[in-house]
């Protein structure tokens, strides 16, 4: 082992480090939710609406393809300096965003963002599982899901205030003020006992890695949207994907230290758990995707109505998070992580029996529910992954436990995304003849008509009708992703072998 763990935290260490773990997870909380909001004024400064969508993607990309690396140097040289250096990285990528001069810049700027947010996201959750006993760490989880809440609440409306009533370029600056504190508090209060050992760290695997990662991200995030899957460009980027990634796996299996070790994959109950966890992350895109244009657009209600029936979903998860430790306690981990499955699966069937003219209180009560399933899913599952190994293996499987969440997001919003284009390309094909002329003739344009009010009322409400069918496609996928997150938690055991540092 090339660390030991620190001897038992304080009570009151313990708290303020906590703390200083919501302030940093809130800078990426945040981010997810606030940058939505300015994008208008943003793209009305700045131009390049053609590229707007990078400012999205390219921040997950950098996050999601570095959060293994993080995770195996956090084993190696101990958290609290992955975790400043990754805090730092964000703050100077925030403070770099905020002077864009171009839409280039911005989203350049923004893959810096992103390259620190995978450190925090690495390490935070390790770091709770370092400090926390697992009788604990449910409820350590609540707090930080609690933040996740928060700023889906908070996020949307301080950036529109922003932009509205300041400069869009204050909801980069504000996560200064934030990550400062955050790192400070970190810099005093966590202490950590590393043992100085000489480490040859695996470049080459660092490097196929990231380009493994990046070309698979990018080839999920393009395809169905840039170009077809169907095409050469996309069975090319495939192979070439398929390739680097047999590359890396070649190049870690000789190294002395891997980034991602074989142990990882050969271990039953972590390849069962990130396989379920890359279902939840796919099955989370599809509430975050559609819901709000569904509110809009289907039940005619106004955008904060709608970003709040969203946020709803956040309500449940920390809640069932704080709860999920009394469960796995007494049933263990795998069974409190298929409820958490089961209670998703009966969601989203809820929600294909809700009628077209839905109130929006039934709506709000499956989006809790849904919440509650990814409470009692996502907990226990890293936790779970957690308590199996030591201290200086608790990174790796944190950082493979994120990754394949993050990885999910990524195959969810390709397969979502997939789905609801299909369905609703049939709906505007199958249309009556005496309305195609007025309905878009592609599927991208149908919100823009929704929105603006161009389309005739019979056209109106047949594109209103169509959205309501093609959302419920998208649920149905989510019922069946649900499924085959619950068939891979059904390979775990249902006794976990803990190992106490």
């Amino acid at each position: 082992m090339a660390a030991t763990e620190s001897a038992p935290t304080p009570p009151l260490r313990r708290g303020w480090i906590l703390a200083a773990l919501m302030f940093t997870i809130m800078l990426a909380a945040m981010d997810a939710t606030i940058v939505s909001t300015a994008i208008p004024q943003i793209v009305g400064d700045l131009g390049g609406f053609s590229l707007f969508s990078w400012v999205f993607s390219i921040y997950l990309l950098a996050q999601t393809i570095t959060i293994p690396l993080y995770g195996k140097l956090a084993d190696l040289y101990g958290r609290k300096p992955i975790l400043i250096f990754g805090t730092l990285l964000f703050l100077v990528g925030s403070a770099a965003s905020a002077s864009s001069w171009n839409m280039t810049s911005l989203i350049l700027f923004r893959g810096l963002q992103g390259l620190g947010a995978g450190s925090i996201m690495a390490t935070v959750n390790t770091l709770a599982g370092d400090i926390y006993s697992i009788s604990e760490r449910a409820k350590i989880q609540g707090w930080l899901s609690s933040v996740w809440g928060m700023a889906a609440i908070v996020g949307p409306s301080l950036g529109g205030a922003f932009a509205e009533y300041a400069s869009w370029r204050w909801i980069f600056l504000i996560n200064l003020p934030i990550g400062i504190v955050a790192i400070i508090l970190i810099g005093i209060f966590l202490k950590e006992n590393v043992q100085k050992h000489e480490h040859k760290l695996d470049i080459a695997g660092a490097f196929f890695m990231l380009l493994a990662g990046v070309s698979l991200i990018f080839t999920l995030m393009q395809s169905g949207q840039a170009w077809p899957w169907i095409s050469a460009k996309g069975i090319g980027m495939i192979v070439l994907s398929v390739i680097l990634i047999a590359l890396t796996v070649r190049v870690e299996q000789r190294s002395r230290e891997p980034i991602m070790p074989n142990w990882v994959w050969k271990n039953k109950i972590l390849l069962g758990t990130n396989l379920a966890v890359v279902g939840m992350g796919a099955l989370m895109l599809g509430p975050n995707m559609y819901l709000p244009v569904y509110a809009q657009s289907v039940m005619g209600l106004g955008a904060i109505a709608a970003g709040l029936i969203l946020a709803s979903m956040s309500f449940g998860w920390p809640v069932a998070s704080s709860l999920s430790g009394i469960l796995y306690l007494r049933i263990g981990f795998r069974n409190t992580a298929i409820i958490g499955t089961v209670i998703i699966i009966i969601s989203s069937v809820a929600f294909l029996m809700l009628p077209f003219d839905t109130p929006v209180w039934l709506l709000v009560i499956d989006q809790i529910m849904i919440g509650f399933g990814l409470g009692f899913l996502s907990t226990p599952t890293l936790v779970g992954v957690q308590s199996i190994v030591p201290w200086g293996k608790r990174g790796v499987v944190t950082g493979s436990n994120m990754f394949s969440r993050y990885l999910g997001q990524s195959i969810g919003a390709a397969i979502l995304g997939g789905i609801f284009n299909m369905a609703m390309g049939s709906q505007l094909t199958g249309a009556p003849g005496a309305l195609k002329s007025q309905l878009p003739s592609k599927v991208n344009d149908v919100i823009e008509v929704l929105q603006s009010g161009k389309a005739s009322g019979p056209a109106e409400d047949y594109l209103r009708h169509s959205f309501y069918v093609s959302a419920h496609h998208v649920y149905i996928a989510m019922a069946i992703l649900a499924a085959l997150s619950l068939l891979a938690l059904l390979m775990l055991p249902k006794e976990y072998p803990i190992v106490s540092d």
